[in-house]
């Protein structure tokens, strides 16, 4: 449908059965607690996707099994049908691995999980993944998924990629159908994939929003009138010194391959760093979550439940005067910024070790930093890539992020800038 007759992609063509078989066995000797649960398989449908093995994040609703969300409080009945976006995915001909692992409700950029356990970095061992799409990552650096079905609401698909050596795009929110998909943040959750390559999430993105190529073609050519730019007074502070140094030396490759890119202070940006971010989360998920359970007594991950409490400290009076402060943010970026295309390294940090986060204090300072660049898109309403990189043996990822419904221009961006960064 949406499959451009030139692409090629590692699914195509394979004995699914035995590339499913192998991929159970690395699960059981490598995969501790990536999947929260594991599929039976099903012989697919003819599509694009056919003979792609996709994982799907335990927030969507896959009919058959339950949905858990990472927590072991929520209802355990079975889907009584899948939600909208494995719809598409299987009417393309996906297979579906299993559901899983992550942070519990969604709620953290890190990825741990007291309940399941936390997957461990595929290809930076005694690392995490990064979250909160942790087990959806550690699939596909394993090699067992193709790409897995994510969210993100603070970067929850870009942060594993960056940690995992992969690709996360976070699209344009209202592209993607969130039907069957347990919300973390109805304001800021979006649906998307983690891939190997550019050129897969942008199939998986075409499938997801029932984009075709042809209808978007001529939105590609809005890249070449995208002004990318590295902001002086945002998200370059703080930095890992391997990050700082790796960054540089990125820019230093891509504007020696003919691309122009400015420094300069963002104006909009100080209004930005003046928002309350963590209400989005707060509030919307103790809404969610609370009409139904008895959230200050249910078996909840401590780190999650004291940012899930923080809800109790605002009213809707002033959380619909922050929902107002973002709209202005919006607006401000479309008036002053609108072909303005934001630059920066994915995350201020290289993946943390495990015992860098066994100390609550450790994990806050973390959690935020690692965070911090990434829900920028999210509070925009815009669309967003990590792509991966490696410096000095280290996983990075380098981030670019657009307005609304310009996602078909960043991916197009996207591919020319992935051929460059992997010479």
């Amino acid at each position: 449908m949406t499959q451009s007759t030139t692409s090629t992609f590692a699914w195509q063509n394979r004995e699914l059965v035995t590339h499913w078989k192998s991929a159970l066995d690395i699960i059981e000797t490598k995969g501790q607690a990536v999947f929260t649960e594991l599929f039976d398989y099903v012989e697919p449908q003819q599509g694009p996707l056919n003979g792609a093995i996709i994982s799907i994040k335990d927030l969507f609703q896959v009919q058959g099994y339950k949905t858990q969300a990472g927590s072991v409080f929520l209802d355990d009945s079975l889907a009584q049908e899948d939600a909208e976006a494995v719809v598409a995915l299987r009417t393309a001909g996906a297979s579906l691995l299993g559901h899983t692992n992550m942070t519990e409700l969604a709620y953290s950029g890190l990825g741990l999980n007291p309940h399941y356990g936390t997957p461990d970095n595929p290809i930076n061992a005694g690392r995490i993944t990064g979250g909160s799409t942790s087990g959806g990552a550690a699939s596909v650096a394993l090699g067992v998924a193709d790409a897995t079905l994510g969210t993100d609401t603070g970067g929850s698909l870009r942060i594993p990629a960056a940690f995992c050596g992969l690709t996360g795009f976070k699209p344009s929110q209202q592209t993607v159908s969130r039907k069957g998909c347990l919300p973390l943040s109805n304001s800021l959750d979006s649906v998307g994939p983690i891939a190997k390559t550019v050129e897969e999430c942008e199939l998986l993105w075409q499938i997801l929003s029932g984009t075709t190529t042809s209808s978007e073609a001529a939105k590609s050519s809005d890249a070449d009138e995208l002004r990318i730019v590295v902001p002086t007074n945002f998200g370059m502070n703080d930095l890992d010194p391997l990050v700082e140094e790796g960054f540089v030396a990125k820019l230093a490759q891509l504007e020696a391959a003919g691309i122009t890119i400015e420094h300069r202070f963002i104006e909009a940006l100080e209004s930005y760093k003046n928002l309350p971010v963590w209400q989005f989360s707060a509030f919307e998920c103790h809404t969610f979550y609370g009409k139904n359970y008895d959230l200050d007594n249910a078996e909840i991950d401590p780190r999650v439940a004291s940012r899930i409490a923080r809800a109790k400290t605002i009213n809707e009076e002033v959380f619909q005067q922050t929902q107002a402060a973002r709209q202005a943010f919006i607006q401000q970026m479309a008036n002053e910024e609108a072909n303005t295309l934001i630059l920066l390294p994915t995350v201020a940090v290289v993946a943390p070790k495990f015992s860098d986060l066994e100390q609550d204090a450790d994990y806050d300072r973390l959690n935020l930093l690692c965070l911090r660049n990434t829900s920028l898109a999210n509070v925009l309403n815009g669309c967003s890539i990590s792509l991966p990189f490696s410096f000095k043996q280290e996983p990075m990822g380098l981030m670019l992020t657009a307005a609304n419904g310009q996602d078909q221009a960043l991916l197009s961006l996207a591919k020319k800038w992935q051929a460059i960064l992997s010479r």
